[in-house]
């Protein structure tokens, strides 16, 4: 019997915090920098974004998403046998302990399985997606929890209107199981080191000091350039190696980064921008998170149905890229 993976309950949490464009341009103009809710918008689609509280880590955030994944899918915590969570923002210094054995605790998750969390940044919930269908397919485990999840407001330089005006807190969830029908239709992955320096964070920390920065640097234009074209070159991957075409592509589920970068891809699959979710409106970048929030809007809000076909596709630090084509 040939097993396949499927995706059987979507999940996300938002923190409460929301902060307009207008709510930032006053908050920066205290410190002198001028913004406005047009500049924002027109630069990236951007009108909201949410900042946790700062007692508030990556994995409470990732918690109440999968708790919302476990009740769509019918499953009981203990019913999952392994924990992929992306995260550029771990609760830990240096992601240790792993920010996925946290939720494996608050989740009261008692059945030894294993948990480990993935680092691909913004394309973080690919790279666990296909991580999870491969180890689905190879029959070592049957219902795997993939999260996203981010408290990106952290590591934002709050002087530097790029970036700071772009990136949000969020998490979202899916829960993979063993299935007879095909879900996970393929995947592909790709990273390229050499562009490691266009969005990175450099600060590490030596003897208890911190070396560099801890804020996110971003080249934009060179982001967005690279971003556009890796965007379209997997897109075709995936659907070549699904044999599919894009006209029988249902929804277009990308990274959330900006809304230029999304009608550039959608523009170059041929698809109409609605068919493509977008909620960069109203999140903002939440990295890993951005494509599991989105995933979840559209299964929540009835127009990603059963057995319609959604193609996800992401880029991030590294530089790393991938998509998914998964049958609903």
């Amino acid at each position: 019997m040939t097993l396949y993976s499927k995706i059987i309950g979507t999940g996300s949490c938002l923190p409460a915090n929301r902060v307009t464009n207008q709510d930032l341009a006053r908050q920066l103009a205290e410190k002198g920098i001028e913004t406005s809710d047009e500049w924002i918008v027109s630069r990236s689609g951007i009108s909201a974004r949410y900042y946790a509280d700062p007692g508030t880590r990556s994995s409470d955030l990732a918690v109440e998403a999968a708790k919302n994944a476990l009740q769509m899918a019918g499953l009981l915590a203990n019913d999952i046998d392994l924990i992929i969570l992306a995260t550029s923002t771990p609760d830990h210094l240096g992601g240790f302990p792993s920010t996925a054995t946290v939720v494996q605790r608050k989740l009261g998750i008692t059945n030894e399985c294993a948990a480990v969390d993935v680092q691909a940044v913004c394309s973080g919930f690919i790279y666990a997606v296909s991580i999870a269908d491969s180890f689905i397919k190879s029959g070592a485990h049957k219902n795997v929890l993939v999260i996203g999840a981010e408290v990106f407001s952290r590591i934002l330089d709050f002087n530097d209107r790029g970036t700071c005006v772009l990136f949000g807190d969020g998490a979202g969830a899916a829960i993979l199981s063993a299935s007879q029908q095909p879900g996970i239709l393929a995947t592909k992955l790709h990273a390229d080191g050499r562009h490691s320096e266009i969005l990175y964070v450099s600060g590490n920390v030596s003897g208890g000091v911190l070396e560099g920065s801890a804020f996110l640097s971003m080249d934009g234009q060179a982001v967005f350039k690279l971003a556009v074209k890796v965007l379209d070159q997997v897109a075709h991957e995936v659907l070549e190696k699904a044999e599919l075409n894009a006209s029988q592509v249902d929804w277009l589920v990308p990274h959330q980064a900006n809304i230029r970068i999304m009608r550039g891809a959608a523009k170059k699959l041929g698809l109409p921008m609605d068919k493509v979710i977008v909620t960069v409106d109203e999140h903002g970048n939440t990295s890993a998170a951005s494509i599991p929030l989105a995933l979840d809007v559209g299964v929540r809000d009835g127009r990603i149905k059963p057995g319609q076909t959604v193609m996800m596709e992401g880029v991030g630090g590294g530089f790393t890229w991938g998509a998914i084509l998964a049958r609903m």
